[in-house]
């Protein structure tokens, strides 16, 4: 329970440091959920959200995190490259695991691998994946700083969305990576990626600038770097969101 609520107490103090440098006006959360005593296991909510207030969203339920079942990476890797759980299986030319440092602070976590990604067996090799480097450039990072990673490890045909029986069962591989490369935050790239991380139909717009916890970690959620290419006015906010996770 202390360390719980150090945790929460660690995340106020980030991100009223994030208001203060940020000069917004207000930060809103639900302080009854706080009360000593509250039981709940429901999260801390927002109680309204407006451009000039950041809000936060605290799991309350740490206890549920689970531990790695696997010892490494490279371990789970090889146990499950071969998956055959649903028909991407049959489709894919690589089966796309993830990349990046094993021990990273900072977690990328968009939906699949598209063409490219396909094709040599690395998460954000095209067009998005170059300006994600861009990005992570920008924050004074190198790829080889932070790990990036998919809900889904095949490509869906045509780049098509995933469907929720292929999330499903693909689920578990990337919690397990999460256990296992334990990053102090994760960021969620895209709607895809941000709802089932969140295990939410709540559209992006309204998952931004709040802070969430996905098995017990602070996590963001921003544009992904495909919608940028397509609309410039998303830029903006993305590097705000980064902001954020730099603070």
């Amino acid at each position: 329970m202390k360390d719980q609520q150090k945790n929460i107490n660690d995340l106020l103090c980030q991100a009223l440091n994030v208001q203060i440098e940020q000069g917004l006006g207000e930060m809103i959360i639900n302080p009854q959920a706080m009360m000593p005593g509250n039981d709940s296991k429901e999260p801390i909510t927002v109680v309204e959200k407006s451009d000039n207030s950041i809000v936060i969203s605290l799991d309350s339920n740490d206890d549920s995190v689970e531990p790695a079942q696997y010892d490494s990476l490279e371990e789970h890797y090889k146990d499950i490259c071969q998956c055959q759980l649903c028909s991407l299986g049959k489709t894919r030319n690589n089966f796309v695991y993830g990349a990046g440092n094993p021990s990273a602070d900072l977690m990328f976590v968009g939906e699949a691998p598209g063409r490219d990604e396909d094709l040599k067996g690395e998460p954000f090799v095209g067009r998005a994946g170059k300006l994600l480097d861009k990005i992570i450039e920008a924050m004074q990072l190198k790829r080889e700083d932070i790990y990036i990673a998919n809900i889904l490890k095949c490509r869906p045909p045509d780049n098509r969305d995933p469907l929720p029986e292929e999330m499903e069962k693909c689920f578990p591989y990337l919690k397990e990576q999460i256990h296992l490369i334990k990053p102090k935050i994760i960021c969620a790239l895209g709607r895809i990626g941000a709802q089932a991380l969140l295990n939410t139909k709540t559209p992006l717009g309204r998952l931004r600038k709040i802070w969430h916890r996905v098995e017990g970690i602070p996590t963001l959620v921003t544009y992904h770097p495909a919608a940028l290419l397509r609309f410039q006015k998303y830029k903006k906010d993305t590097w705000e969101d980064m902001q954020l996770i730099m603070a």
